[in-house]
């Protein structure tokens, strides 16, 4: 076993594929069109480029490339690995006990019969991971080895990578009770049954001929619910059993995304040979903390794996000899996985050249690790490239557009009074009036399903193949589609599909100044599912109306109300790569402004609903609980300056999704909305005992319909759920909707279950005597 570590590494790499060729082909495997044989040669290949391509950019030693490579998410590979399957989900393993790829994508994305793994958001990042379920009856055992087969894969081809789990400790953290745990049932009690499988997954690796292994423990910077003595002892135990197997590689335990803190002491007495600490967003420990890391390497992340931006070599540089004086042995790495940002700024040759300098996506990273390295080793190989970093942060600062004299005076004017409405219960009769909504009315989020038709016509009108009308007359047919489908199932208050808009973030970035879009920025956010961040580099200012023609003119289509469809200033900055040099509070406030001029044209047109939707609310909150409150304060502002304009007649809806609302049901009462829909579905209406818990006073609508799995839910199923909500919450405050938007589904899995969301309101209304 060797215990050198390589000096420059990075701690993941983005696996979707450059051109999203893992994507394609999941997909094209569970649409039948390709066999398991094409979908493996299809993996294989993306991860042999992966780590040819970081070989190329300059980790060339043994285990310096990660192998991070996933089918669709790590914490779902962790649970396949251990052998965490829900009693539920038994028959999804075979005759030896294994789970194999099928049953692997079904803990995914569920089936006809059974619902899918709750997913939530993975630290403060934009990505999410699936939620493994343990109680006493979940037994571990080692039902997976694909991460030694990808390690013997590469190395049979001439790489040796460094082999990816998520660690022990993170991976219980991270569970969630099963449904049939006793009440105040804690995963972290199975340590002791699930350390053997690790051990017995090490001694594979080995044996396969891996000289390290990074153990994933990020749940280590966040305060948890579990008392940190606990954690630590969890952690002291956990590392004292794998550290004692007769047969492992050399272990790195990564720490990304904060400050590890009051855990370190406990890593640094454990007989790990590396530890990862993040000292991009962390700061360096103290001189007494870092003393007991001697004998051990530190892989210090001085390079932001988390944003695009140049890195600031010069400090980082810094950082790291301040790391070197104390008599330490350093390697540098990213501060977390790269798998948060795209692959190659070099690739983007429609961006200015001069926002392109200021940029450095995944392979970019690589190059900055490996540069602070060589200054590690020799500092004069490397001033060159720290110099011109330095001089291209520099040109940033006057750059035009980035200060924009304007939009700073109209933020310094704001008072109080541009951030409160009237009182609720004004609003609400002055609601009621205007919009007569039966009991539990019944609405979508938003988009609707986004055919093959629509993304051509739109990319036609991209390349300037059809002309502005034409385009408008496609878009308006779709629209009238979409609201006479829903006049037809019955829906008491209508959205127009969004069939213009290629992305929720980034079709608002492409309308204002401030922003620019890539081509091939493609990050992974869950599963198949990429996003291409916009690049929010500048004073955010709206020039002209955005959504105001589309709106008009589905609402000229019905006589019910048609929500006018915004996306809110925080999930605009949570979606976007936003700026670096201005507190993030300041250009939420910008994105406000601008969003708060969109509400005024609305309203003028005739629009009397109008949804600002707040998904990404709960991802950026803070991982240290001491760091949340000026966060919350700042996030809730921005949003009520964006709809403290509206008049009291309009109903102002918001959405969230797909994370822990009772850490900030606070905050989300704070935001005022008089409408708030929130994901439920997928994990059985929990969110409904916060609401009731809090006393929450205005209209909320958990929703009823998984839109992330295929399966269609039956009109029992939606009722059942429903049935849950009013026990809960008063039925005057409810409204009945999908978790989501539409636009990933398709239309006949779409029709049918909106059909049957509809009867089961209409079922529930009966039984509350409200009438249909």
């Amino acid at each position: 076993m060797t215990t050198v570590f390589p000096s420059a590494s990075l701690l993941g790499y983005p696996r979707i594929g450059r051109r999203r060729e893992l994507k394609k082909a999941v997909e094209a495997y569970w649409a039948g069109r390709i066999d398991a044989a094409a979908l493996d040669a299809a993996a294989k290949e993306i991860q042999l480029g992966t780590a040819r391509r970081l070989v190329e950019l300059g980790l060339r030693g043994a285990a310096a490339v990660p192998g991070t490579f996933s089918y669709y998410d790590q914490v779902l590979d962790a649970a396949a690995h251990v052998g965490a399957v829900p009693a539920r989900f038994g028959n999804l393993l075979d005759a030896d006990g294994r789970l194999d790829l099928d049953g692997y994508f079904t803990l995914a994305r569920g089936n006809a019969d059974q619902q899918p793994l709750e997913m939530t958001k993975w630290f403060d990042s934009n990505y999410h991971y699936l939620v493994p379920e343990i109680g006493p009856e979940t037994t571990f055992a080692l039902t997976s080895t694909r991460v030694v087969e990808e390690f013997e894969y590469a190395l049979a081809n001439g790489i040796e990578t460094r082999p990816y789990l998520v660690g022990p400790v993170t991976f219980l953290l991270l569970s969630k009770a099963s449904d049939d745990a006793p009440a105040g049932y804690s995963p972290l009690s199975r340590l002791e049954d699930i350390l053997p499988v690790y051990v017995e997954l090490l001694g594979r690796l080995a044996a396969a001929g891996a000289s390290w292994v990074q153990l994933d423990e990020p749940a280590l910077v966040v305060d948890q619910d579990v008392p940190v003595a606990g954690i630590q002892a969890a952690v002291a135990r956990a590392y004292e059993v794998l550290t004692a197997a007769t047969a492992r590689p050399a272990i790195l335990v990564s720490t990304p995304y904060g400050a590890l803190t009051e855990l370190l002491p406990t890593l640094a007495a454990s007989n790990i040979e590396a530890l990862h600490l993040d000292v991009f967003k962390g700061a360096v420990p103290a001189a007494d903390q870092l003393a007991l890391l001697a004998g051990k390497t530190v892989v210090a992340g001085a390079v932001d794996g988390h944003n695009i931006w140049r890195n600031d070599l010069a400090a980082a540089a810094a950082t790291l000899d301040t790391l070197k004086a104390a008599g330490l042995t350093v390697a540098v790495s990213t501060s977390t996985s790269t798998q948060h940002v795209p692959h190659d700024v070099a690739e983007e040759t429609q961006l200015p050249a001069q926002l392109r300098s200021w940029l450095a996506f995944a392979d970019q990273k690589a190059v900055e690790v490996v540069t602070l390295a060589a200054h590690l080793a020799d500092p004069a190989s490397s001033a060159t490239a720290i110099a011109e970093a330095s001089a291209v942060i520099a040109s940033r600062a006057t750059a035009a557009g980035v200060r924009r004299p304007e939009v700073r005076a109209r933020l310094a004017a704001l008072t109080g009074a541009d951030f409160a409405r009237s009182a609720y219960t004004v609003r609400e009769a002055a609601q009621e009036r205007a919009l007569a909504l039966p009991a539990l009315p019944t609405t979508t989020i938003g988009s609707f399903p986004q055919t093959a038709e629509i993304r051509g016509a739109r990319a036609r009108a991209t390349k300037g193949e059809l002309s502005a009308e034409q385009y408008t007359a496609l878009m308006h047919d779709e629209i009238k589609r979409v609201v006479e489908l829903q006049e037809e199932l019955g829906f008491d208050v209508l959205v127009h599909g969004e069939p213009e808009r290629n992305d929720m973030v980034q079709y608002f970035a492409e309308n204002l100044e401030g922003f620019d879009v890539t081509v091939h920025g493609w990050v992974q956010s869950y599963g198949s599912r990429c996003t291409r961040p916009s690049i929010l580099w500048g004073d955010v200012t709206r020039e002209a109306p955005i959504t105001v023609a589309w709106a008009e003119y589905a609402q000229s289509l019905t006589a019910k109300p048609m929500k006018g469809m915004l996306t809110g200033p925080v999930t605009i900055l949570a979606w976007s790569f936003v700026r670096d040099d201005q507190p993030l509070g300041d250009t939420a406030n910008q994105v406000a402004l601008a969003l708060r001029d969109e509400i005024a044209d609305l309203e003028a047109a005739g629009i009397k609903i109008i949804q600002v939707d707040e998904p990404a609310l709960r991802e950026l909150l803070p991982l240290r609980r001491a760091d949340q409150p000026a966060y919350l304060d700042w996030s809730v502002k921005s949003f009520r300056l964006a709809t403290a304009g509206a008049a009291d007649a309009t109903q102002v809806h918001t959405h969230l999704c797909y994370s822990e609302f009772g850490v900030i049901i606070d905050a989300i009462d704070g935001l005022d909305a008089d409408v708030t829909s929130i994901e439920a579905a997928r994990s059985r209406m929990e969110v409904v005992n916060d609401l009731e818990a809090h006393g929450f006073g205005r209209g909320v609508g958990p929703g009823v319909y998984d839109i992330h799995s295929p399966r269609v839910p039956g009109a029992a199923e939606v009722t059942e759920l429903l049935d849950t909500a009013v026990k809960h919450v008063p039925a005057r405050q409810l409204w009945v909707n999908p978790d989501c938007g539409l636009k990933t589904r398709g239309y006949a899995e779409t029709e049918e279950s909106l059909r049957n969301l509809v009867d089961a309101a209409r079922a529930v209304r009966a039984q509350l005597g409200a009438g249909v």
